[in-house]
């Protein structure tokens, strides 16, 4: 069968195919000299922070702290190319619906704020005070404010965030669905419950000090490519990397560092992974038990034999509750059951856990291979549990490293964004501003689109991203959106969302990180954000605006804000003509700020201080607490081994995508070429099926809930992957995603957890 968009995968990550692909990139945007002169101050103390991830930058970078990823980021918001009102004008939105995600971001930035005409089915260009008042208008007019949908992206700034939550609550909600209720949700629950903080414990230089880095489902690779540095930098001195991944993947087995010249030249690479385990989907809480019953059982042979502990006993003693429990637990789960539900043998799972114990300091990291499950919580508490054995948690060169994806989704989330926000933080805001501040909980992303869908919910505002195709049940949310009297979606480019328009619908175009951010002054603005690493750092823009008929998103909320609530209870266009005056507020509200502006424009900006990095458990246990859980009852893959054709499906990125942004249609870690309707699988379940390579199949969904879930016309690509295991890209196979299949705790999409057969399709 002709499988032209198979090829040759890279030998290694980075290299001179990295290096091929910024070049690409940047003359795609039209402006190569000027992207190359903007990508000089990423992540410079006097520059903008990278809008891609939220990787942190070390303490004394240097002039190249960008990757590949980021310089598609920074090519794709810095490009010439124009969404302009002739574009909408020359287009129906039934039109664009027609086109891929990748085509319709390639028309380039928007440049008016635009409102939907039914008659034509266009957007029509609109004044921003006419948009605000309409805006404003139906806000007010709806019969509560809990009608109201207010969405947050990861990469608004802090400063963006912290205004729109307070705009909210003024106006009476906590409804904040946020794109961390569809990633790292998990994580901030799990560690809550186990630290009492719901952040990594390590900063960036631990990495320089750790004998040991274990990576569970993640793929830094392709999603925060400049953490491949930091690993690279650890293997090479010795410390072992062990990856736990369903996938191979190029990323974390070699790395060839763009900025080592004479690994360049050579065309050499750094092997990165010192052992690459693959367990099924879902089994790493298993494999994670499995390594914690290897050290009891090294405990009890050293104490047998009149050698040191494995077990930091004095740790366990002073700092943690319910090891007892937790200890009874791991005796109790044999390794027959491990193995099944992991996937892996005991010898692979001893031998990790080997590395571990030999390990004086160790780092885990983690990102959404292990949060999207619907036992994501109980796999961090295990995670959490099996660091505590060994003390790995509250000094140098050790601890607990979940990775966030978009640049600021850390920080949304300390500034306010949280639909279940704590009580200390509710009294600050009602203390500071005196109103009366909401209290019940709010909507996530699920139940927001649950709201919508049962028509409860009348209203939605995105802060950035594009909520249709970044959450589940694809076909759902888009019926959701169309459900709404009121659509405002803030935004860089055209996406999908926008064309799902309620009864009203604005588009509202914003300035980009790269770009300068002026006051009525003509002084320039200075925004925030918060890295993985909780480090708190400055970013100004340095590119003319795409538009002068731009604004911030601050200014774009504030204009909001003003006409719906009013400026009694705060002085809304004060604080969008001076971030600093936004900075005073967060500053009196939330711990860790003190000294906000000041320390802001210091180079690298100022550490959150981190309670259980320091050892204090803000647990009801006062100290930090073990999980004694059982394992899941049955995982999707164990599901899927009763047979009927059954498969468990993961979605995951492209090389050529950072979130629902799709860049390009290549995947050259993996080996495809123009193509993204591709479903990874292993050679024999393909040749169990009676199927070959690049054979078109439909995905069909397996959920039991009576709704039919398809994913249309997707091509075999043989790989390296457990068997029954498959693979594929999201956006497009969000479709399969079902609402009702969520995060126990978390409430997250299940996104590596999904049910799935296939179905042959017609001879054209």
């Amino acid at each position: 069968m002709d499988t032209p968009f198979i090829g040759k995968k890279s030998s290694a990550a980075g290299g001179w195919g990295a290096l091929k692909s910024c070049g690409k990139r940047l003359l795609e945007s039209g402006m190569p000299i000027s992207g190359a002169r903007t990508l000089l101050k990423a992540n410079q103390p006097d520059g903008f922070d990278c809008p891609g991830c939220a990787w942190g930058d070390p303490e004394h970078g240097s002039s190249f702290e960008f990757c590949e990823n980021g310089v598609k980021a920074v090519a794709w918001e810095a490009t010439e190319k124009r969404a302009t009102p002739a574009f909408f004008a020359a287009h129906t939105v039934s039109e664009l619906r027609n086109l891929t995600d990748y085509e319709l971001e390639l028309h380039g930035r928007l440049t008016h704020p635009m409102r939907y005409d039914a008659a034509s089915d266009t957007y029509l260009p609109v004044a921003w005070d006419e948009a605000f008042a309409e805006i404003g208008a139906i806000l007010k007019g709806l019969e509560n404010p809990d009608r109201a949908e207010f969405y947050t992206s990861g990469r608004a700034s802090n400063e963006a965030a912290y205004l729109y939550q307070l705009f909210v609550r003024v106006y009476g909600t906590n409804n904040f669905p946020d794109c961390s209720n569809m990633c790292h949700e998990a994580s901030g629950v799990g560690l809550r419950q186990a630290i009492g903080v719901g952040k990594g414990t390590v900063l960036l230089e631990d990495f320089e000090k750790a004998d040991a880095v274990f990576v569970i489902g993640q793929n830094p690779g392709t999603n925060h490519p400049r953490m491949l540095g930091d690993l690279r930098r650890a293997a090479m001195r010795g410390a072992r990397i062990v990856v736990f991944n369903p996938i191979r993947e190029r990323g974390l087995e070699r790395f060839s560092d763009p900025q080592d010249k004479i690994e360049m030249l050579r065309g050499g690479s750094t092997d990165i992974a010192s052992h690459y385990f693959q367990p099924q989907l879902g089994g790493d809480m298993a494999a994670v038990r499995g390594m914690a019953k290897a050290v009891f059982a090294a405990e009890d042979a050293a104490a047998a034999a009149g050698l040191p502990p494995v077990l930091d006993h004095a740790f366990l003693a002073e700092h943690c509750a319910g090891f007892d429990d937790y200890r009874a637990a791991v005796a109790a789960t044999g390794w027959a059951e491990i193995e099944d539900q992991s996937g892996l043998t005991r010898d692979e799972i001893e031998r990790a856990a080997d590395v571990y114990i030999n390990a004086e300091r160790v780092i885990c990291t983690w990102a959404m291979g292990v949060t999207q499950h619907l036992h994501s919580v109980a796999t961090i508490r295990e995670i959490t549990n099996f660091m505590l054995l060994r003390g790995n948690i509250g000094r140098p060169g050790a601890g607990l490293c979940p990775v966030r994806g978009h640049s600021n989704v850390q920080g949304d989330r300390t500034v306010g964004i949280n639909e279940k926000p704590p009580e200390a933080f509710l009294d600050a805001l009602e203390q500071h501003f005196g109103f009366a501040v909401p209290r019940k909980h709010g909507h996530n992303v699920l139940s927001a689109i649950g709201a919508m869908l049962d028509g409860s919910a009348q209203a939605f505002i995105g802060l950035g991203g594009n909520f249709a195709r970044a959450t589940p049940d694809s076909a759902l949310v888009e019926k959701a959106l169309r459900n709404l009297k009121l659509t405002v979606n803030i935004a860089t480019k055209p996406n999908h969302s926008h064309l799902m328009p309620g009864e009203v619908s604005y588009i509202l175009p914003c300035l980009g990180r790269t770009e300068m951010d002026l006051n009525p002054a003509g002084q320039s603005q200075l925004i925030s954000v918060e890295d993985s690493m909780s480090m708190v750092h400055g970013s100004a823009g340095i590119n003319r605006p795409a538009s002068p008929h731009l604004l911030s998103e601050v200014a774009i909320i504030a204009g909001i804000a003003r006409v719906t609530v009013g400026t009694d209870i705060v002085d809304w266009p004060a604080l969008a003509n001076d971030y600093d005056h936004i900075r005073d507020h967060i500053e009196a509200t939330i711990p860790g700020f003190e000294a906000f502006n000041k320390r802001l424009r210091k180079p690298r900006g100022f550490h959150l201080r981190n309670t259980a990095a320091h050892r204090e458990w803000d647990t009801p246990a006062g100290k930090a607490t073990f999980f004694s859980g059982t394992l899941p009852k049955e995982t999707v893959h164990q599901r899927a081994k009763r047979g009927g054709g059954r498969f468990a499906l993961q979605t995951f990125r492209s090389h050529d995508q950072y979130n629902t942004t799709v860049y390009g249609l290549d995947d050259r870690y993996r080996g495809v070429y123009g193509e993204r309707q591709v479903i990874f699988i292993h050679p024999e379940d393909l040749k169990a099926m009676g199927a070959k390579a690049g054979e078109r199949v439909d995905v069909v969904g397996d959920h039991d809930d009576g709704i039919e879930r398809l994913a249309a016309d997707f091509r075999f690509v043989p790989y390296d992957i457990p068997r029954g295991s498959i693979a594929g890209y999201y956006p497009e196979l969000n479709v399969l995603v079902p609402l009702g299949s969520a995060g126990e705790e978390s409430d997250t999409p299940t996104s590596k957890s999904i049910m799935v057969t296939f179905r042959k399709r017609e001879a054209a």
